[in-house]
């Protein structure tokens, strides 16, 4: 930070920043245009161009420019190559100014830092893909004559474009995910909405992620057995850089190149042995989603109950500081904490004719009271011990019945498995057992929300079992029958299968496509 000019960003903290922002941006944008010198004029059209609509006058614009230039932003030179007819010509058209290299990165620094508070940051698994497509490249390029040399520079200039998309992403994501997890929403609907909207994106995000690092490290690795320092070598000649006054910018060019290799290697195949970035966003991934989870069951039990224990015992204090007197007091006590009379006092004396009814309680001799009635308020009955019942042909029975339904549950899953992706009209005639089983396995893919593909997943409440839907790709009907009657449903493609097993998504895609077709 040091390095940094201290006049670079004062532009943006002084009066009429914005007047000095909006004329850097006009220099900007004469840049993207190929104009590298703009006058008085000139720089007066610009401004309406970059939306700034407010009249500004010549002394105004000339003493904004001055600033500019003072703060080594700008850069002012005489305009020789012109015939200036008068001398107020001569005084409006003879200063062209340009942008410095200080200037240049101030304007740079400024739009950086407002593209970064309007944007959010994204997990995006194509990134992953293009980073691992992109080394593939670099491997069948290491092979290639020196006239593939622009290809090569080109590909690993891409490739770096994704490697820096993957990190600022996942910076601005990891960020928001946090922010999000410490947020409190006013409107519990949208927050709760929103939360439940990010879970299903990490879900969706973490499928076969792992598949996708190893991929990656492995492309890493082929590469480097190609040679790396040989392909840079190869980037080098092929980037073409132009001649400059000073140093060789070469060495600058491959230091760089090397540094963002390192950092590559950091996030997928780390060179001292320590944990991939990849699997450490793995890690935060999941938890953010149990964070989530809880806060959504907090958010869903807090709708559920009208008021917490908290707000009731504020309004309770409300009420006794509006209690006009002291026996309201007593009386809105005993309503709230249902404080009744003594539960002992219907107990009497051993020999009750020895104290008269007329007789004080304050001079009455004490009665024993149980600790039974002060805990659970009644009081102790003294019987017969009852006879302690023999449950083994209660425990037998239950583990006879436990071990059929095991049964009936192993072949039900049997029946159901499907092997691959089919129709459910194929299942056709099944038992009850079997089609209470499928109908509940229908009813959770139903109920759960589909992925970026419309696929939707669910499993059996123990999770040995999973079920991949498809939604049916025409409007045929399937027809299940039972001895207790038929449903008549969409026709939806299904693939049953252990929960755990190969994934069925590739071959549903294609049994979809297939039947579609």
């Amino acid at each position: 930070m040091r390095r940094v000019p201290p006049e670079m960003f004062r532009f943006t903290t002084v009066e009429r920043s914005d007047l000095y922002g909006a004329v850097l941006d006009v220099f900007g944008v004469a840049g993207e245009h190929l104009e590298t010198a703009l006058g008085l004029d000139a720089v007066r059209e610009r401004l309406r161009q970059v939306g700034w609509v407010a009249v500004v006058e010549d002394e105004d614009l000339h003493e904004a420019l001055r600033k500019l230039v003072q703060w080594e932003l700008l850069d002012v030179v005489h305009n020789h190559a012109e015939h200036y007819r008068t001398a107020e010509e001569y005084e409006r058209r003879n200063l062209q100014y340009s942008l410095t290299r200080q200037g240049e990165a101030a304007l740079a620094g400024v739009r950086h830092a407002l593209e970064v508070l309007t944007s959010t940051g994204a997990l995006q698994t194509a990134v992953l893909e293009a980073i691992s497509d992109r080394l593939d490249e670099l491997c069948v390029l290491s092979g290639e004559p020196a006239a593939a040399d622009r290809r090569v520079f080109t590909t690993l200039r891409e490739l770096e474009g994704h490697l820096d998309a993957l990190v600022e992403n996942t910076k601005a994501f990891n960020g928001e995910l946090q922010r999000l997890l410490r947020a409190e929403g006013a409107d519990l609907e949208v927050f709760r909405e929103v939360k439940a909207a990010t879970v299903a994106y990490l879900q969706e995000f973490l499928v076969n992620l792992d598949r996708r690092g190893q991929a990656v490290a492995g492309a890493v690795e082929r590469v480097e057995e190609r040679g790396i320092a040989v392909l840079r070598e190869r980037a080098l000649r092929g980037a073409e850089l132009p001649p400059v006054t000073g140093a060789d910018p070469a060495a600058g060019w491959l230091e760089g190149r090397r540094a963002r290799w390192a950092g590559l290697r950091a996030w997928f195949l780390p060179d001292d042995g320590a944990r991939p970035r990849i699997e450490q966003l793995h890690d935060i991934a999941r938890r953010a989603i149990v964070s989530l989870l809880q806060v959504l069951e907090r958010i869903n039990e807090s709708r559920r109950r009208s008021s917490s224990a908290v707000q009731d015992f504020r309004e309770l204090a409300r009420w006794f500081e509006a209690a006009p007197g002291e026996e309201d007091l007593h009386r809105l006590w005993s309503a709230a904490f249902g404080l009744g009379a003594a539960r002992h006092a219907h107990l009497a004396h051993l020999d009750p004719e020895l104290i008269p009814s007329s007789h004080s309680w304050r001079d009455a001799p004490p009665v024993e009271v149980s600790a039974l009635l002060r805990t659970s308020g009644r009081t102790e009955r003294f019987t017969r011990t009852a006879k302690v019942r023999d449950v083994a042909a209660v425990r037998a029975e239950r583990a006879e019945r436990a071990r059929a339904e095991r049964t009936e549950l192993a072949l039900a899953w049997q029946v159901l498995e499907t092997g691959g992706p089919v129709r459910l009209s194929s299942f056709g005639s099944l038992d009850p057992a079997v089609f209470d089983r499928l109908l509940d396995l229908l009813g959770r893919a139903l109920a759960a929300r589909p992925d970026a593909s419309g696929l939707r997943r669910a499993t059996t409440g123990d999770g040995r079992v999973e079920i991949v839907l498809v939604p049916p790709p025409d409007t045929s009907s399937a027809v299940l029958h039972t001895t207790k009657g038929s449903l008549t449903g969409p026709d939806y493609v299904v693939q049953i299968t252990a929960a755990g097993g190969p994934s069925a998504v590739p071959a549903l895609r294609a049994a979809s496509r297939e039947v579609a077709g």
